[in-house]
């Protein structure tokens, strides 16, 4: 196993790896500094856009030729060509406080987002579905911080954690309607030492890999919950996990340079890096373009 440092772009927050297949490329977020990078699997031919308001994730359009952006005052479209971004829908429209997160699409196309606290304090944000005719359900609630949602291959699992529960939460996930039921505790998450549970992504053996923020590892977690791997990283604020590459076997990290709330610890100089770690023996899933 090699740990790289892709890219030291010094993202404030970065967030959101994801790799589209049918591109080539790789996409990631700095949610504070509202930017979408792109970049290849190597770092090269590094493209951004900024966006209007902080940014909690993205998915890929269909035609390939924009992205759903999760903004903090609702779902936006992005055209990688102009840069334009327009306004779809905001699920929180009496929620000032809140905002946008973590987000994943199915595969059927639906793009599945949460929003959170911004001050990471209160249970005052959900979980919503964005369908590719652009109509939004509400489908969980009373969250803090939205984070680490993600699919099992068969698609009967859905995966998603209120980053200071402490617990990452299975449903069960019925592809044909898009909704959730049956949440139930996954896995516990040790937060004693500062670490949390961030973003996630699922491997083609069915195992979920977690970025545990603030507290520098990525966890393995095989299919029944229980720890199968854990890999130190170089950095504490780890912040979120996708496998990428021609032969989706090198899983990127994101890292943030600056904590968004000063309770936080300072990190080490590679802060705020896009990281690569080779070398697993695992492949990754592709990830789904909405709409599609």
């Amino acid at each position: 196993m090699q740990i790289e440092v892709v890219l030291d772009v010094k993202t404030t927050l970065g967030e959101g790896p994801l790799w589209d297949a049918s591109q080539q490329r790789l996409y990631w977020i700095d949610s504070f500094d509202g930017r979408v990078f792109r970049s290849t699997m190597d770092g090269r031919e590094l493209r951004a856009w900024d966006v209007p308001q902080k940014i909690g994730s993205m998915a890929i359009r269909k035609d390939g030729e924009g992205a759903i952006v999760s903004l903090q005052r609702g779902f936006h479209t992005l055209d990688f060509k102009s840069g334009d971004v327009e306004f779809i829908h905001d699920p929180e429209p009496d929620a000032p406080g809140n905002r946008l997160n973590d987000g994943k699409v199915d595969r059927r196309g639906r793009f599945i987002a949460g929003s959170m606290d911004t001050n990471e304090e209160g249970p005052n944000g959900g979980l919503y579905r964005l369908d590719p005719d652009f109509s939004v359900t509400k489908i969980d609630s009373d969250i803090i911080c939205s984070n680490g949602p993600c699919f099992s291959p068969d698609d009967r699992t859905f995966y998603f954690n209120d980053t200071w529960s402490g617990d990452i939460w299975a449903y069960d996930y019925d592809i044909e309607t898009g909704s959730v039921t049956n949440r139930r505790t996954f896995a516990k998450v040790d937060t004693s030492k500062g670490g949390a549970a961030d973003g996630s992504t699922v491997d083609a053996e069915g195992c979920l890999w977690n970025a545990l923020v603030y507290d520098g590892r990525i966890v393995r977690y095989a299919p029944d919950g229980t720890v199968d791997r854990i890999i130190d990283m170089p950095v504490k604020k780890v912040t979120s996990v996708m496998f990428g590459g021609p032969d989706l076997d090198v899983l990127y990290v994101t890292s943030m340079a600056k904590p968004p709330l000063p309770r936080f610890p300072d990190d080490g100089q590679l802060r705020g890096s896009l990281f690569a770690v080779r070398g697993l023996g695992v492949r990754g899933v592709e990830e789904p373009r909405f709409g599609s």
